[in-house]
């Protein structure tokens, strides 16, 4: 384990019981010694469930076995390994998926097609079904309501610190409760940025209405950052509605008023989250936040943001404290999108930089230079040819993600 994130929150947060949600974790000695690595979800019989998954020519076994267990709508159950990503492993990874959630499958009383698996960790080497098999009955009979900060820490890999989150919210006039949990640090980019995330909810929504508003929730979210540019072969995001709550609204459509309160919570919910994943990025010292506007649209604010937020040298500028503005303009320039060179504005930290195709007249080096020393930096680039607005989170590039990924299968 590597030093705590000097970007990570204080502590993890009280996360209240999901009415309809049970967690086990354990040490099944996957790869890891010494901590975590397997965890288990139980969930009430009739959850809905929707996801989104990495967009990889190489997804993994357990993306490709979980797409067609969301594509029905129920879920009993969730099992997730760290350590081992089960990807690039052939026919040997899909038979170890089949035996892990028929297991499951059989321990809690449920269709194996009720049974979703995601893994994360070192492609290319194969997972002993074994030992996941060997410590799921124990996990069985671990299941609590209250396991939250548990089970964020069986998910980690190169994390510094668990990450979760919680909101409540209002449907109809019933509070329902909203817990995540989310493991990321390194291959972090979208779509949809390179992470596991499991969200759940006591809320009773079907399945069609939970996967409009994960979407929509993900793409300002999870596909609006970025730590390296890489994307995953694991990518999976989960949103689970247990509807265990007491009064049941009948909601059938993600655009009912009546989830106006549960949209802003969820999209809330799942951008924290984010930015955490952001802040445990590896080797990083500082958290970038992109503001672009002026886009022709908020699709293209987003590619120029994340043009910017990907640039190695914008990146390292940023590391080494260096208010290098040029570096921001040849990613605007770059990143394929329109742009007006000669009405392009530039600030960071509040600061105007450039105006009108030049360095702004009234620019104060110094002021920009004291905002690039703090941890938190800001960027704000205006392009000028339209309405289109968007924010995307990053972080430097420093010699500790070099130090990390050099010596990741070692």
């Amino acid at each position: 384990m590597v030093e705590r994130s000097p970007l990570a929150p204080k502590g993890f947060p009280r996360m209240p019981p999901v009415a309809g949600v049970r967690l086990a974790s354990t040490e099944a000695g996957i790869r890891y010694q010494g901590r975590s690595d397997l965890l288990l979800v139980e969930l009430a019989p009739g959850s809905a469930v929707a996801g989104v998954f990495t967009r990889s020519s190489t997804a993994s076994a357990p993306v490709e076995w979980s797409r067609r267990v969301v594509r029905g709508g129920q879920v009993r159950a969730i099992l997730v390994n760290s350590g081992n990503a089960n990807a690039f492993t052939g026919r040997a990874g899909h038979k170890t998926v089949a035996r892990t959630a028929e297991a499951t499958a059989y321990l809690l009383g449920c269709p194996r097609r009720e049974v979703l698996v995601a893994s994360t960790g070192v492609i290319g080497e194969p997972l002993e079904a074994e030992k996941t098999l060997q410590a799921l009955p124990n996990l069985g009979g671990r299941l609590m309501p209250r396991g939250w900060p548990a089970a964020a820490r069986a998910i980690m890999t190169t994390d510094t610190f668990p990450k979760g989150a919680t909101r409540g919210a209002r449907i109809a006039r019933q509070r329902v409760v909203i817990n995540g949990i989310a493991k990321g640090s390194g291959m972090i980019a979208p779509d949809m940025a390179t992470m596991l995330a499991f969200i759940f909810t006591d809320a009773r929504l079907p399945a069609p209405v939970l996967r409009t508003l994960l979407r929509r929730a993900t793409r300002r979210s999870f596909n609006a950052i970025t730590v390296d540019s890489d994307t995953s072969t694991s990518d999976t995001c989960l949103l689970v509605a247990t509807g265990q709550t007491s009064v049941r609204p009948r909601v059938a459509s993600a655009g009912d008023r009546r989830l106006d309160d549960f949209r802003y919570a969820l999209e809330e919910l799942m951008t924290d989250l984010a930015q955490q994943i952001v802040r445990d990025g590896e080797g990083a010292q500082k958290f970038v936040t992109i503001t672009v506007s002026g886009a022709r649209s908020e699709d293209a604010a987003r590619r120029i943001g994340l043009s910017i937020g990907n640039s190695p040298l914008v990146k390292t500028a940023i590391a080494g404290e260096d208010p290098n503005w040029g570096r921001i303009v040849m990613a605007v320039g770059k990143s394929g999108e329109a742009a007006d060179r000669d009405g392009l504005e530039i600030r960071i930290g509040g600061h105007l930089v450039a105006s009108e195709g030049d360095v702004d007249p009234n620019y104060d080096e110094a002021a920009v230079a004291r905002h690039m020393k703090g941890r938190a930096i800001a960027i704000e680039v205006d392009v000028a040819v339209g309405r289109g607005r968007a924010t995307v989170w990053t972080c430097d590039l420093t010699r500790g993600y070099i130090e990390i990924n050099a010596d990741y299968r070692s």
